[in-house]
């Protein structure tokens, strides 16, 4: 018997991110969860939704850039305490090592094994959020984290976040092939 819920979005757990945008001159981070996908051909873009009263929004409309970095599990105490405080009134600006690719105004993160800069492609306004598309421009990463040159989700240990528990989660083992294990019911 299946039970319901009211209408709530149960999409979780999602990547927990660090968004990097110029705000008032300096860096400026902020943890994002809501973060996803739009395609898979050129150009690349993905999403963020971030609430409109978020200071990290106001520097990415006004330089069109933004970094999304994702962190590993040993990140978690930065990673969230980014998404505690607001720039508006804390300089994370010092929280990370910073380093620059193509596109200026888009701060990213050295201790994040992986990172993608990005040009603001468009802005899809909702009643509470910005919904943020950008064209990743660049994708960083780390030989650690790689095998045979692609991301290894093992060797990353992403930080996954569950709104119904409040937590971070981790990446458990690989369950099946892709595009593979469905053929047995052809």
């Amino acid at each position: 018997m299946k039970r319901t819920l009211d209408a709530i979005n149960v999409l979780y757990p999602t990547p927990t991110v660090l968004v990097g945008a110029v705000v008032d001159g300096k860096p400026n981070y902020i943890t994002i969860a809501h973060i996803g996908i739009v395609n898979h051909a050129r150009p690349y873009l993905i999403s963020l939704s971030s609430a409109k009263a978020h200071y990290t929004n106001a520097g990415i409309k006004e330089n069109k850039a933004f970094s999304v970095n994702i962190p590993s599990e040993n990140l978690v105490v930065e990673t969230d305490y980014a998404g505690l405080v607001s720039g508006k009134k804390t300089d994370k600006s010092e929280l990370f090592e910073i380093f620059h690719g193509q596109v200026e105004n888009a701060p990213m993160i050295k201790e994040c094994p992986i990172n993608m800069e990005c040009r603001l492609y468009d802005i899809y306004d909702t009643p509470t959020h910005d919904l943020l598309i950008g064209e990743i421009v660049e994708t960083y990463a780390d030989e650690s984290v790689l095998t045979e040159g692609k991301i290894d989700l093992a060797k990353l240990k992403p930080l996954l976040f569950d709104m119904s528990s409040i937590k971070y989660w981790s990446v458990g083992e690989a369950v099946a092939d892709c595009w593979k294990v469905g053929k047995q019911l052809k």
